[in-house]
Formats: structure tokens, sequence, C-alpha cells
């Protein structure tokens, strides 16, 4: 019995759903992905030490060997001062977590005080302090941000649009009519999604090349003793809130365009 109510709830629901309602479902998933992107590795709460840029951890593998390399037997140097450590550390845009022994993340935004909870031991060749390095140096969050005001102020714009509505006609019967929105407004929105588009888009390329270098870098300094990986979960975040972006964009394009093909029409 509930669930036909609920059914026939839905069911009248829908017919009052506008367009604009579901691009507003579009922005608020990708405002959600966004801010779930920032939040990466900014606690030790379940499954956000998951969220990360990149990670790098101690392990020992068979180095790799290049004519390149002036001194080779300098892996075997590393080798020895990394010893048995096996801390692994995630950075996330506003945050780092480490994992000393193999237990629970420990996540803070002060690298000085996760340095302090382990021992020379455990990060003999400083990879805390190389994580802080790339969150501060590299890392610029502020684009994300901004596209998340902006794809809010979106929201609230779209929020004004008028659905439908009964109205009395001359005959004195019912009907259900639905206004077009502001041209204005439409305008503005579209503007306002499209440059947060824009900044995710440059956001989401930065953090992917710069992920993807460091990453490269760090293992290759480490040869042999240091593993690093970029963090999928973060990339797949930051392009699903582009695309969904995107998508709101170009569906209040479609729907400016046609209003003025209607207004032209009528006015013919």
């Amino acid at each position: 019995m509930a669930n036909m109510r609920f059914a026939v709830g839905i069911r009248r629901l829908v017919p009052f759903l506008g367009y604009h309602h579901f691009l507003m479902i579009l922005i608020a998933i990708a405002i959600v992905l966004l801010s779930l992107l920032l939040a990466g590795c900014s606690s030790s709460s379940p499954q956000i030490p998951n969220i990360f840029l990149i990670s790098l951890y101690y392990k020992s593998y068979a180095p790799t060997f290049d004519p390149a390399q002036v001194d080779p037997g300098v892996t075997t140097a590393i080798a020895n001062i990394v010893g048995q450590a096996q801390l692994e550390v995630r950075v996330g845009y506003f945050g780092i977590c480490i994992n000393p022994d193999g237990g629970a993340f420990l996540c803070s935004n002060n690298a000085s005080s996760l340095a302090g909870q382990v021992s020379v031991d455990q990060d003999p060749l400083n990879l805390i302090w190389v994580a802080s390095t790339f969150k501060d140096s590299i890392v610029f969050p502020y684009l994300i941000i901004v596209a998340i005001v902006l794809a809010f102020i979106t929201f609230l714009l779209l929020a004004t649009f008028p659905g439908w509505h009964e109205e009395t006609d001359e005959r004195g019967s019912e009907r259900d009519v639905k206004p077009f929105p502001s041209r204005p407004v439409s305008q503005v929105a579209l503007a306002l999604i499209f440059i947060a588009s824009v900044f995710v888009l440059v956001s989401v390329l930065w953090q992917h090349t710069a992920s993807v270098a460091a990453s490269t870098i760090a293992q290759d300094l480490g040869n042999g003793s240091v593993k690093s990986g970029v963090g999928t979960t973060a990339m797949i975040l930051g392009w699903f809130g582009f695309a969904l972006f995107i998508i709101v964009t170009i569906g209040l394009l479609i729907m400016i365009l046609s209003i003025s093909l209607l207004d032209r029409l009528t006015d013919d």
C-alpha cells in the first residue's frame, strides 16, 4: 500500500517538473562531486582518505636501469636508507593523509604535525615533506571553489524560473500553463555555468597533469624503493563534475535558442 501511494505521488509530481528542474538536479550532483573532490584527505572519516591526488609510499621493487643514469648504484644506497619503511602518504587539495605502518590513516592539513607522529625509520626520505611541497606549491583549489560558487548562483537563478500552474480560461475551465522564463536571467545563468565549466576544465587538467608529473618524478628519484600513484577517484570526481556542467551549459543554450525561435515564430 505504501509503495502504491509513493508511485501515485511520483506520477502526480512528474508532470509538474520543468525542464529547469532537471538542470538544477545535475548542478546539485556536480556541486556534491566537486565538494567531495576538495574534501579529499581533509579528515580520517571513512572513504575520505581514498580521495587523493597522488600517493607516495615505500616499497622495495626491482629498480629501473637506463644508460642516462650517471650513477646506477645509487639505488642500493637509497634501499639501505629506506630499510623496512612502509609509510604511505596521500595528498588532497586541503590535507595530507599518512599511513605509517599499514593501519588506519592519519589526516591533517598540517604536515609538521603529521611528521611529528612518525619516526625517522618510518619516513627516511621525507615523503611527508615532499607531499607537503606538492600540496602547497602545485595544487591550486581556488578555481574549483569559484566554479562551485558560480554553479550555486546558477542553481538559484534556475529556481526563479516559473513552473507549471493552473489558470482559468475565458470559458471558466482550468488548464495547466507554464510561462517562459526571463531571457536576461536565462542568459546570466548560461554565462555563469559556462564560466564555471571553463574553471573546472582548467582545474581538472591542471590536477591531472601535475599529479602525473609529480608521481613520475617521485618514483624515478626513489627508483627501487619508492612507488607512487595518481588518485583515480579524484580524477573521476573532477571529470564527472565537468561533464555535468557541460551538459547543463548545453541544456541552457538549447532552451534559450528554442525560446527565441518560438518568439520569432509567434511574432510572424
